[in-house]
């Protein structure tokens, strides 16, 4: 079987999963003010960033489940669900009355279109990297994972260009005349295409294996199926420590620095798309160079040059716009290179009879703790000490946690191959 295929299979969800995300925080304003009634503004606001939250603190469950689901009935059948749940929650957003029709069934409704996002986006990159790791040649797994991810940079440049343009051809009237549905509604013609190539893919879980030992471990419970493995969940969380703070802060909190220190929400926006345009290749090529010399040595390499750099750039972002885009990035550019490595040690540090589950979960739980956790702790490091280079010591220090890990417990099975 062709490996393109199951490829294309995969990052058309995972680029589905990451613009639903970006175009509702890019939209959050909009949103506020369609099914809200708060008379502040700002109030407004934050209950829609809590409804956005609302998908994340869901996913750790629904992601273990639905992974083990895909340990035991295969790719297809959650691949499948993942996209329709994506799909469906970010279409009906687009087509949802607003506070002033339906009073608070507008924002209940809301969270629940979030809350089918999330439950979707939960095992969707994690079973559909799987599912094009274990369809593809052995040699070239990590440049497999750099597309996968470069799928999640796309996502929200597609995201952000749609948001631009619709925007500026309705320019003042765009809430008033309901243009702001229309980037949700057009998450529905890729979802058609992921959802079309899913159906094709054949069932490969423990239940439709014709070994016997294979059909007798589909029958332990979850737990004491994830016994012996919880170890490596704890290394792989371990050593993604610093590429999850990353991506936060890459994502949210460069951003708000930028405007905070004057620079204008345009320029943010010019960063956002910059960050999404270096993204995508830098994944492909840190895939191709784990490929070419071993995954540990790129996350070794990658995190110390990222330990080294860190504080540095934190250092530059008030100073002026050129040193600020400079800083962006640079870190970017290293945060994207030891991406595809990482996302390959948390699926395939597992045997393929717990992937599933033991992948979603340490996934989940790492973007929640770390990850998630990232902002709160930036804004209360700097509000502290006055100084962005605080919150550049902590995250420095979490990239010193994952080159240890990757030097001195890098998962066993990696070395000798993904585990079967």
């Amino acid at each position: 079987m062709d490996y393109r295929r199951p490829l294309l299979a995969a990052t058309l969800g995972n680029a589905i999963e990451y613009y639903d995300n970006a175009l509702f925080g890019l939209l959050a304003a909009f949103l506020a003010r369609a099914f809200f009634d708060f008379k502040d503004p700002n109030t407004a606001l934050l209950a829609t960033y809590a409804t956005f939250i609302t998908s994340y603190a869901i996913r750790p469950v629904a992601g273990l489940l639905l992974g083990r689901l895909a340990d035991l009935h295969g790719h297809r059948s959650v691949l499948i669900l993942t996209i329709n749940l994506m799909t469906l929650g970010t279409f009906c957003i687009g087509l949802l009355p607003t506070y002033s029709a339906v009073g608070i069934w507008s924002p209940l409704l809301l969270v629940l279109c979030r809350a089918m996002q999330g439950i979707g986006a939960s095992a969707e990159f994690t079973v559909a990297t799987s599912y094009a790791l274990e369809h593809g040649p052995a040699n070239r797994q990590h440049y497999l994972v750099g597309w996968c991810i470069a799928a999640t940079n796309l996502g929200p440049l597609i995201a952000s260009l749609v948001a631009i343009m619709a925007t500026w051809a309705y320019g003042d009237a765009f809430f008033r005349s309901g243009a702001w549905r229309v980037p949700f509604l057009l998450s529905a013609p890729i979802g058609l295409l992921a959802f079309y190539l899913r159906t094709q893919i054949k069932e490969d879980g423990l239940l439709h294996s014709r070994s016997a030992a294979d059909k007798k471990f589909a029958r332990v419970p979850l737990f004491l199926a994830l016994r012996g493995h919880w170890s490596t969940v704890a290394k792989v969380i371990a050593l993604g420590a610093g590429q999850r703070v990353g991506t936060f802060c890459i994502q949210t909190y460069f951003l708000t620095a930028l405007i905070r220190h004057g620079f204008g929400a345009s320029m943010a926006m010019f960063a956002s798309i910059l960050i999404c345009l270096i993204g995508a290749p830098a994944n492909v090529l840190g895939g191709l160079l784990a490929d070419k010399i071993g995954g540990r040595h790129v996350l070794i390499g990658g995190f110390a040059i990222y330990a080294a750099v860190t504080v540095p750039l934190f250092s530059v972002l008030g100073i002026s716009v050129p040193l600020a885009i400079l800083g962006i990035v640079i870190c970017s550019l290293m945060n994207n290179i030891v991406a595809p490595p990482l996302s390959h040690a948390y699926i395939m540090s597992f045997p393929r009879a717990v992937r599933g589950a033991a992948a979603a979960l340490n996934f989940n739980v790492g973007t929640a703790l770390i990850g998630a956790t990232a902002p709160l702790f930036a804004t209360f490091l700097v509000a502290r000490t006055g100084s962005e280079v605080a919150f550049g010591w902590y995250m420095a220090a979490l990239c010193l946690v994952s080159f240890a890990t990757a030097a001195v417990a890098y998962p066993r099975q990696l070395d000798r191959g993904a585990a079967e």
